[in-house]
């Protein structure tokens, strides 16, 4: 079969599993497990992407200013600076390591 095929089907099914979610009853989803379970998934999958990004270049490992960047800001978010400054800071370091040639 055709890589187009399960690019079509793929598509098939994430639009079928979001129309059942039309489905699922007003108050299993007003649960406050289910607002807990909702929000843990959302930051599991926010990371996995932000690690993810942070170091695949294709489908190879690589090691760069994006490494660097991901430090500056988890250093600003320890320090509990506002999210317009820690991704302020990311960029800022990502700048200043691609300018000294890492990345």
């Amino acid at each position: 079969m055709s890589l187009w095929f399960w690019v079509l089907l793929a598509c098939a099914v994430a639009y079928a599993t979001k129309l059942l979610g039309y489905l699922v009853p007003r108050r299993w989803m007003q649960n406050e497990r289910m607002t807990r379970i909702a929000g843990t998934v959302t930051i599991g999958l926010l990371a996995s992407l932000t690690a993810v990004n942070a170091v695949a270049s294709g489908q190879a490992l690589t090691f760069d200013a994006r490494i660097g960047s991901l430090v500056a800001a988890a250093a600003a978010l320890v320090l509990r600076a506002p999210f317009l400054v820690v991704v302020l800071v990311g960029a800022a370091a990502a700048a200043g390591l691609r300018l000294l040639g890492w990345g």
